[in-house]
């Protein structure tokens, strides 16, 4: 009776504008995690923790071949000729998303070495987990929505096809970008989560809303019980936006 029930729920399909960082040790528990996830999530992240065990271009390559998009999330930093370089390798990968640190120097070099691939250029303005007071630390003068600003122009002058930023800033790319300009939102933490080391979060819907593309939501998905059950509740909060 019970089986039963379940089958005769609607079932969410896969939101194409949530993405799911595999931000796992090994590629071995990244695999389960996407085996677990099934047809409930279409796009992955695949960042450094998994690229520096080596395998990382491999298992985005398989996630490719089986239809997913490919997020790769490798905030290069580096001279100009090194990230053009780097970029042109990574274009051939077919994956989908890449992102730089935005700096104009990296930002122009990476697109340069896209070429004419289908690759997306992202800029990272300001890292979710950073603060006001952080970025004084660290020696910046200016608020991070001021930073962000700042970054988010010099990304369209330098022809990146969009930013990576926090949901509270999402409303400031969106208008400042125009209506195909990605704007990529990690820090998203539905009611139902812990906030975690993000400390500029917001809801799924609430991002979507204030202009995000995409959302990037990630614990309360992979660290949960049900990782498909949880991923096609946060798809069911996205489905009204």
């Amino acid at each position: 009776m019970a089986a039963a029930t379940v089958l005769a729920q609607p079932v969410t399909k896969a939101d194409p504008r949530l993405i799911i960082p595999l931000d796992l040790p090994t590629v071995a528990e990244a695999r389960a995690m996407v085996e677990a996830l099934g047809e409930a999530v279409s796009f992955y992240k695949v960042g450094l923790e998994l690229f520096a065990g080596g395998e990382g271009m491999t298992l985005a390559r398989e996630l490719k071949a089986a239809g997913k998009q490919v997020f790769l999330d490798w905030k290069l930093h580096d001279i100009g000729t090194t990230v053009q370089r780097a970029t042109a390798v990574l274009a051939g990968s077919g994956c989908d998303f890449l992102t730089v640190h935005g700096e104009p120097q990296v930002m122009a070099a990476a697109v340069r070495g896209k070429g004419a691939s289908n690759l997306k250029i992202l800029a990272v303005t300001v890292l979710t987990s950073l603060t006001d007071a952080d970025l004084v630390e660290t020696g910046y003068h200016e608020t991070a929505r001021a930073l962000v600003e700042r970054r988010i122009h010099q990304a369209i002058a330098s022809g990146c096809d969009g930013v990576i930023a926090s949901p509270h800033e999402a409303e400031l790319a969106r208008k400042l970008g125009g209506k195909d300009f990605l704007v990529v939102t990690p820090g998203v933490r539905p009611d139902w989560a812990a906030k975690n080391d993000q400390a500029r979060a917001a809801t799924p819907a609430d991002a979507l809303r204030s202009g995000a593309s995409h959302i990037v939501c990630g614990r309360p998905i992979t660290a949960a019980n049900d990782p498909q059950a949880a991923a096609r509740r946060v798809a069911a909060e996205m489905a009204g936006v």
